[in-house]
């Protein structure tokens, strides 16, 4: 099962989440059959909405990233709920690209350059709360940096990472982390922290070389003191359910109900975006539908 640490300096000026997503990304990777490139944005975005998540104080409440750039994956989604536990999905799954002369997947370029990340904070209480940024990069974490340097105001680094084996392509090592300056940072400590961070390898070498998110988070905050908030398990997990396809039906027009395409068997049949269960309906359960949109129409 993986797992997310927080941690704080003891003189409150420097917080670092830490996640071990690997297996969450190769379950996500295996529902939607995902390339190497798409592996590694997909759980890219999945990392990083398990850690923000996870930061969410409401029991109930939900946070979405989406992402929508000019690159030939389409937008992408995840949403993740306050103990960290997510789902998402890739408009083209099937999307490969070479890889960059450096050897590494080109990330950037099936996301796009050019497009906007959206963050969506629903804390159930009301309006949901909503900021967007442009996309600096493509590539994920630089993103979620600039969205919190712009939207919120909040210096903050982010680092995600996604190993995928060359020749098969599965996901092997996934993880990331998330180091914020507090309301009591002052320059010396954001500067021992840009410090620190410049010396430290990748999330994923640091998981390859067998680093536990404990040891990640004391490299991220070396010179401080530091105490662990809490640890908990996360992974992904779909809250799909027929009753919730069935709302979704009665949201249809009573005449597009009657004239949906059915399969060989004669069945309606409906899919999860987020995990591709799929949920079957006979023409008599749309009928009754049908007949609860119209008397909902009068």
């Amino acid at each position: 099962m993986d797992r997310i640490i927080r941690t704080i300096t003891s003189d409150g000026s420097l917080m670092a989440s830490a996640i071990d997503s690997t297996q969450l990304v190769y379950t996500a990777q295996q529902l939607h059959t995902l390339t190497k490139t798409s592996t590694a944005a997909l759980g890219r975005l999945l990392t990083g909405a398990s850690l923000m998540g996870a930061m969410l104080k409401e029991a109930n409440a939900t946070l979405t990233l989406k992402v929508a750039g000019d690159g030939p994956l389409g937008s992408l989604l995840a949403v993740a709920n306050s103990r960290g536990y997510v789902r998402g999905y890739v408009d083209h799954p099937e999307v490969e690209l070479p890889l960059k002369p450096n050897g590494k997947l080109d990330v950037g370029g099936a996301v796009g350059h050019i497009g906007r990340l959206a963050v969506i904070r629903d804390f159930g209480t009301g309006e949901p709360y909503s900021g967007q940024v442009e996309l600096v990069s493509g590539e994920i974490a630089e993103d979620l940096t600039n969205y919190y340097a712009h939207s919120e105001q909040t210096p903050t680094v982010c680092a995600l990472g996604v190993l995928v084996d060359k020749k098969d392509g599965d996901a092997l090592l996934a993880g990331g982390m998330l180091i914020q300056a507090l309301p009591g940072a002052d320059n010396t400590a954001l500067s021992l922290l840009e410090r620190n961070v410049a010396e430290m390898d990748s999330v994923t070498t640091m998981l390859a070389k067998g680093l536990s998110l404990e040891e990640m988070c004391h490299l991220a905050l070396k010179g401080f003191q530091v105490e662990k908030l809490d640890e908990t398990k996360v992974g992904y997990a779909c809250n799909c359910s027929k009753e919730r396809f069935t709302r979704v039906l009665l949201t249809l027009p009573m005449e597009e109900l009657e004239t949906l395409p059915v399969n060989k068997d004669g069945l309606v049949e409906t899919v999860c975006q987020y995990c591709n269960r799929k949920y079957l309906f006979s023409k008599e359960e749309i009928q009754t539908l049908a007949e609860k949109t119209r008397k909902k129409d009068k």
